[in-house]
């Protein structure tokens, strides 16, 4: 191993160490299941608002968004990543504060808790299906993490692209077990911010490489289609490929998800007062947007340095490793260069690891709160309620490993589908429970079957027929869901008195 891999590597080490570090202190303040969950709803309006957002990017952010642009253009990554800064502010703005309260006073503390007590459904029906949803959804989901993780350290090391998910998968089981909720979402707050530094050391790096800004943009403006909002460049032929409205709704339905992202939806159940949530909106919606601007900035970048000779061409799901390769050219400059590299690629590994870490502790408390407890009514003391959540979370990391075992799965492929399921499955549920008193129990059972079944259905029946069909699945799944809870519900028996008058103190 030369000099310049020993301190990349060692950065990355100390950075997986720190995280482990905030795990063990997060132990010692867990006692209970809402510490664990919610972090005892004690959480500050910085954490709230950049956790919320480090969980929400993901890989996707560092590796899936500049891959993208990379290959294809603007088009795609820039209506995409509009339609999610709209959908994150909406989020924010109307659905934050309410949840937040509504949970509260009915005693949720996760959201298939939070449907079962809203619709006071007796059965745990609707807890089962949620917490069943959030299991199938998230498994996949945190593979994607997974495979993002194996692609960065093959593609600089040449390690084993298995061996390297499994050692991610490890420190990230290791904290989340460790210290439930609040480790998650401090660590989140930390890997956000590692984020960020990735995100502008390499686009100075990758503009000076390039040749300059002028130079980037003349290698783009060359390629048809490429800086186009109505067209997309195809690089195998070299021509722009019309982008119409419906591709632009296509893409722009991404927003929809953030409506029934559970790992999302949490932290504004966790805050410790809701009037911060104004604050940590504001820090939300802003970070976000700059950051997905820089990553599609950096894709564009990437190829301008292909142009300039500085890197080679990223063919299909590689051109996902454009941070990485750039992180690379980096470490050559020096021993702090090589320090500076290992911040950046520990930054999608923060990525990576704020997603990941997220999704298990939701989906463990799934298994262990709203499965065994609520719907099966299965008696468990805290102490066994905790130690089966942290087994659930060792199940899915080695669940997820397994999806990802292929090391030309795309990440950005893999993270669609998981929050095209999340968002048909509950986001007019969400919604309506909150914003409409007139919804009910079978209204909200209704929605939730027809818009994960949509997801499924669109995916591999109707979408391959092309044409006019090849729209994101999430778009068609949100209305069917919408449609269903809205017909169903008015043709049941409307809530009862006690429902109504929850419903109104939530307002």
């Amino acid at each position: 191993m030369n000099t310049t891999n020993f301190l990349i590597i060692t950065a990355i080490v100390i950075y997986l160490l720190m995280m482990l570090v905030v795990g063990f202190r997060f132990s010692k303040r867990t006692s209970n299941s809402e510490d664990f969950y919610l972090g005892g709803r004690k959480m500050g309006p910085l954490v709230t608002a950049m956790s919320a957002e480090a969980s929400d990017m993901s890989s996707w952010l560092l590796m899936g968004l500049p891959g993208v642009a990379y290959l294809s253009g603007v088009a795609d990554a820039a209506w995409t990543a509009i339609g999610l800064g709209i959908g994150t502010w909406l989020n924010w703005y109307f659905v934050s504060r309410r949840l937040r309260r509504y949970s509260q006073n009915i005693g949720a503390i996760t959201v298939p808790e939070f449907f079962s007590k809203r619709y006071h459904d007796r059965s745990n029906t609707l807890n089962a299906l949620a917490a069943v949803v959030i299991i199938i959804f998230f498994i996949p989901y945190t593979a994607s993490g997974f495979a993002a993780c194996g692609k960065l350290f093959n593609s600089l090391f040449g390690v084993n692209y298995t061996v390297a998910m499994i050692v991610a998968a490890l420190v990230i089981v290791g904290y989340t077990i460790m210290g439930g909720f609040g480790a998650v979402s401090t660590t989140d707050l930390i890997q956000s911010i590692v984020m960020t530094v990735a995100l502008v050391t390499v686009l100075t790096y990758g503009i000076n490489s390039a040749g300059g800004w002028g130079a980037v943009m003349d290698n783009a403006h060359s390629l048809a289609g490429y800086l186009s909002l109505t067209a997309s460049h195809d690089p195998s032929t070299g021509t722009a490929v019309s982008y119409g409205a419906l591709s632009i709704a296509s893409c722009m339905a991404w927003g929809f998800g953030y409506f029934g992202m559970p790992h999302i939806l949490l932290r504004f159940m966790a805050i410790e007062d809701e009037k911060k949530l104004v604050l940590s909106r504001r820090i939300a919606t802003v970070w976000v947007f700059i950051a997905m601007a820089v990553a599609i900035i950096i894709g564009i970048v990437g190829l301008g340095m292909t142009n300039a000779g500085a890197l080679s061409f990223l063919e299909g799901s590689s051109s996902e490793t454009i941070i990485v390769k750039i992180a690379g050219l980096i470490s050559q400059h020096g021993i702090l260069a090589a320090l500076i590299a290992g911040v950046i690629l520990a930054g999608i590994l923060a990525a990576t690891m704020s997603t990941a870490d997220s999704q298990m502790l939701a989906a463990a408390s799934s298994v262990s709160q709203n499965v065994l407890q609520d719907f099966f009514h299965v008696k468990l003391t805290e102490k066994q309620s905790l130690a089966i959540a942290r087994i659930t979370i060792a199940v899915i990391a080695i669940l997820g490993v397994f999806l990802a075992r292929d090391p030309d799965s795309s990440v950005f492929g893999i993270v669609s589908f998981a929050w095209a399921g999340f968002g048909g499955a509950f986001g007019a549920v969400m919604l309506c429970s909150l914003f409409w008193k007139r919804s009910n129990k079978w209204g909200a059972l209704a929605g939730m079957i027809s818009g994960g079944a949509t997801v499924f259905i669109w995916k591999y029946l109707v979408r391959p027929l092309g044409g006019a069909w090849n729209i994101y699945e999430l778009l068609p799944a949100f209305f069917v869901s919408l449609l269903f809870i809205i017909v169903v519900s008015l043709l049941t028996a409307a809530p009862d008195e006690t429902q109504i008058k929850e419903f109104e103190a939530a307002k």
